[in-house]
């Protein structure tokens, strides 16, 4: 088991503030002990240790519990305790070994829909991702993913707002037909955050319309469901009239590879004693799709789902950062847990009358 000495401003770029559970253990090494300290001993100008110091125990079976709290109104309740938590693996209760009620640094990944259907509406999109960036504080992270046929990482994790602005410049609409929103919440979620501590959250822009996938939605329902990473979804209306009115019916580019094809009910043979629904009808039917969609993955991570017009963008965005920093994590060390890679249904309760959960739903054991 590894111990590691969080501060403020000091875990792998954690700002916040970080609640002793677990006391150290007696025979763990002094903090004048450390490699980190040992080294600042030797340097007669090095600046003294934070005054606050907690240690708590860190190891790889700790299960992260991202927890947002509110009352009847929707309003934020701030300031509980780790006692007035209980959280719950399987309806057995579990000891609390980690709280944090600190406003602990963002992870944030911007994803956003570049492809054909943003035509004409993603310059507002970009200008409502740089505001967001203005809702950060200086040690928030964020990162700018685009997808359309393809997934784009148009930066890595950084707190630096000058390669984050200069990414969003960089998204631009998707030469080829494609929106592979299932690849890029799975490419983010399972591959960049999955190896990040802290407060993660995927925010995606997006009508739901995914064409061009590998990633199947069940696949992907079922992946973030066992994950720490909350994912809030703007979901907004797209008129896009489809790549066969734009060059008198010449498709511009091949086809999106993976299973994508058609979206899920695209309407392949008539209806209706022969006739056909109007492209209308099926431009409202698969919008409804895509944002159930979206409303299914954000409710399943324990995020949430905005409708958004384009010109509310900037308020939604703003809605999402105050969340956010108003989210406890808790964190438990399972007792007895048998690596057998079963599924585990998480709960977590406050003992207090009227408010409102979300919280992380499950976990899954490690495997042998």
């Amino acid at each position: 088991m590894l111990l590691v000495c969080l501060g403020l401003g000091q875990v792998k770029g954690q700002a916040g503030r970080v609640r002793r559970v677990e006391q150290q253990p007696k025979d763990a090494p002094s903090q004048n002990e450390t490699p980190e300290n040992s080294k600042n001993s030797e340097t007669p100008n090095a600046p003294p240790e934070p005054k606050t110091l907690d240690v708590i125990k860190v190891d790889s079976n700790l299960v992260s519990v991202p927890v947002i709290v509110s009352d009847r109104e929707g309003r934020y309740v701030p300031n509980l305790k780790a006692g007035d938590f209980k959280l719950f693996d399987n309806d057995a209760a579990q000891k609390i070994s980690y709280f944090d009620a600190a406003e602990e640094p963002l992870n944030v990944a911007l994803l956003l829909d570049t492809s054909r259907s943003t035509e004409g509406v993603l310059d507002d999109i970009k200008k409502a991702a740089r505001n967001f960036l203005d809702d950060l504080r200086p040690q928030d992270r964020a990162m700018i993913v685009s997808f359309d046929s393809a997934v784009h990482h148009l930066s890595e994790l950084t707190n630096d707002r000058h390669v984050l602005e200069n990414a969003i410049k960089k998204a631009k609409v998707g030469e080829r037909p494609g929106t592979t929103l299932n690849d890029a919440v799975l490419d983010v979620a399972d591959k960049t955050f999955k190896s990040v501590t802290g407060r993660k959250a995927i925010i995606l822009l997006s009508d739901g319309q995914d064409f061009g996938s590998v990633t199947p939605q069940d696949v992907l329902l079922d992946q973030e469901s066992e994950s720490d990473t909350m994912v809030y979804s703007i979901h907004y209306a797209s008129d896009f009239r489809g790549p066969f009115q734009r060059g008198r019916g010449q498709w511009p580019g091949r086809f999106p590879r993976g299973r994508g094809g058609f979206p899920p009910n695209f309407p392949l043979v008539p209806q209706a004693q022969g006739q056909w629904p109007s492209r209308g009808q099926r431009r409202n039917r698969r919008g409804q799709q895509g944002a159930e969609f979206m409303r299914e993955l954000s409710e399943t991570t324990s995020g949430r789902f905005y409708e958004s017009q384009l010109t509310d963008l900037k308020q939604t965005f703003s809605l999402i950062a105050e969340e956010l920093r108003h989210q406890y994590r808790l964190g438990f060390y399972p007792a007895d847990i048998k690596k057998d890679g079963s599924l585990h249904q998480l709960r977590v309760r406050v003992d207090a009358a009227d408010l409102a959960v979300r919280a992380r739903q499950q976990y899954r054991a490690q495997s042998e």
